[in-house]
């Protein structure tokens, strides 16, 4: 197992300033686990990974960007990280700056954040603001008090949060000897596919096709135009107008791609189909499977013979009051044995 900081690692395939810090929590080395019976289901012919994100320091993708964002701002000077957030930046910028001694402060829309990720962001000593208005609104006004005071933005806007999780693609290709032929990933402020794409034309090993997934009801990149109101219960995604979504649009028809958007239900019953494999994801995560089942069972995607991976950003204990089970129902028994056995063999018949 790589015990190298991440950067150091990948060092000659990064581009940073010579004055970024290291500020690591050894992120990065996730697994890429296969899911055979899934793709099965999904016709069969095919090899299926998933990218499991999930297993990163903060339970999600965004610590990749933050080990370089918040590096980089601690080395030219700064002692104050911001972020706008549906969450998961929140939580990863607070630990990073945690880890590097500076402050943080996320601004989240009201309401619109998991509690998991709240918790977590709270623990690791961050600001936290809410605000009336959407993620959008939240990330206009972080951007321009960044312009103002010496305030370092951690947001995807930050070029150097891409060199930072571009790395995953470099993992992928270590891990399966190439580039996979099909990519799938959830898409909300649309950085993380700007990334990848980066990443595999950086690394010099083979182009995936990208497929990326929005939720429909905050599906700007779909519909043309910013969603004013964007809604989702995939709160990672829950975003009306991408930061990189020309960056985004771009990547995917350079790879011969295309950018879909599946509905919450599809959303929710692939997450409960990668959990019923042993892997708990956060709503969002789902999205690019989701879109993948989509689109072969439309016929628009025939995955004979491909290798496909699917990337699941966050881990399910990031949002789990999304999950239908959320209130587990358990049976009460006596201590004793004898009802033990009949409880499990009742169920077995």
């Amino acid at each position: 197992m790589r015990r190298q900081p991440l950067l150091q690692h990948y060092a000659e395939y990064i581009d940073l300033p010579e004055h970024t810090r290291v500020v690591s929590l050894l992120e990065g080395g996730t697994p890429l686990v296969p899911m055979p019976r899934l793709a099965a289901e999904l016709g069969g012919g095919f090899e299926l990974y998933i990218k499991y994100e999930g297993l990163n320091p903060t339970g999600s993708f965004k610590d990749r960007g933050m080990t370089a964002a918040v590096g980089e701002s601690l080395g030219r000077g700064a002692r104050s990280v911001i972020c706008a957030s549906t969450g998961n930046t929140a939580a990863s910028a607070a630990a990073y700056a945690a880890r590097a001694g500076m402050r943080a402060v996320v601004l989240i829309p009201a309401g619109k954040v998991a509690s998991g990720k709240l918790a977590a962001t709270a623990a690791y000593g961050a600001q936290v603001l809410q605000i009336e208005g959407s993620f959008d609104k939240a990330l206009e006004l972080v951007v321009a008090i960044s312009k103002k005071h010496p305030i370092a933005l951690v947001n995807s806007l930050n070029p150097h949060r891409l060199q930072g999780q571009k790395t995953a693609a470099f993992e992928i290709v270590d891990q399966l000897g190439g580039a996979p032929d099909w990519l799938c990933l959830p898409v909300g402020n649309a950085g993380n596919i700007s990334a990848y794409w980066m990443g595999f034309q950086d690394y010099g090993q083979g182009l995936p096709k990208l497929l990326g997934v929005q939720a429909a009801g905050a599906a700007p990149l779909v519909a043309g135009h910013p969603i004013e109101q964007p809604e989702t219960l995939a709160t990672a995604i829950r975003i009306g107008k991408p930061a990189r979504g020309e960056q985004a649009m771009a990547a995917a028809e350079e790879s011969g791609g295309r950018i879909i958007a599946a509905s919450d239900d599809q959303i929710v019953a692939m997450r409960q189909r990668i959990a019923a494999e042993g892997l708990w994801v956060e709503p969002a995560s789902a999205a690019g499977l989701a879109g993948l089942a989509q689109q072969i069972a439309a016929g628009t995607l025939d995955p004979s013979g491909l290798r496909i991976v699917a990337v699941c950003t966050g881990h399910g204990l990031k949002d789990p009051g999304s999950e239908p089970q959320t209130v587990v129902e358990a049976s009460t028994l006596l201590a004793d044995f004898n009802a033990l056995e009949a409880a499990i063999l009742g169920e077995q018949t």
